[in-house]
């Protein structure tokens, strides 16, 4: 079964790798997008991005740089739709070794007939990843993070001096496959990044009223 054809992993892979846009801003909430039956987009509060109608939340490290709306462009509405693009740095600034960064996106699972599993949706992770000069450096497994048991790939490639290592994680919600991936220069900094993912309290706080 072949499921490479689709943009939202190709968009999720390549852009952690090379991308440079002017910054857009992370203090508003990021625009809703419920055509066609499409998740939240969800939005970006006290420094958390929530997603109530996925049911999760990350808390966005202090400091990175939100490239979210810039690289939503081009989503197909109610089929495709990128959540969250985080960056250590902005991604157009001079070479300093790995930019860590957290990309998030959503598919309609109806764009892959006979999907029945998350773990079939890590095979044109792992494609594209290949294509990229990574190498797998574990089977997929089952990991819990964030309070859910999700399916797991990681991924490894030199750079230079450096390794970077990738983790992707998918899980299945309301008819959308869900993908997180993780980019860094360590298996320590991608623990890290996945502590902040969480599938409890995705609610966007409300301010006690006056």
């Amino acid at each position: 079964m072949s499921f490479c054809r689709h943009a939202v992993v190709a968009l999720v892979l390549a852009s952690a790798l090379a991308y440079a846009q002017s910054p857009s801003s992370s203090s508003k909430p990021h625009a809703k997008a419920r055509e066609n039956g499409a998740p939240d987009a969800g939005g970006i509060t006290d420094g958390v991005y929530r997603n109530p109608s996925l049911n999760f939340s990350y808390k966005v490290p202090f400091g990175w740089v939100d490239r979210t709306s810039d690289m939503r462009e081009g989503s197909e509405v109610g089929k495709s739709l990128l959540l969250l693009s985080m960056f250590e740095r902005p991604p157009e600034a001079p070479d300093r070794g790995v930019n860590s960064s957290v990309l998030i996106a959503a598919e309609n699972s109806s764009s892959y007939p006979g999907l029945k599993t998350p773990a079939e949706y890590l095979g044109p992770i792992a494609e594209l990843a290949t294509a990229r000069g990574f190498k797998t450096a574990d089977d997929p497994y089952e990991s819990s993070v964030g309070g859910k048991l999700l399916v797991r790939a990681d991924f490894a490639k030199p750079s230079g001096s450096s390794t970077v290592r990738q983790t992707s994680l998918v899980m299945l919600q309301k008819n959308w496959i869900v993908s997180f991936t993780f980019i860094a220069a360590s298996d320590d900094e991608i623990d890290a990044l996945l502590e902040n993912l969480n599938f409890a309290g995705a609610a966007v706080p409300h301010k006690p009223s006056k």
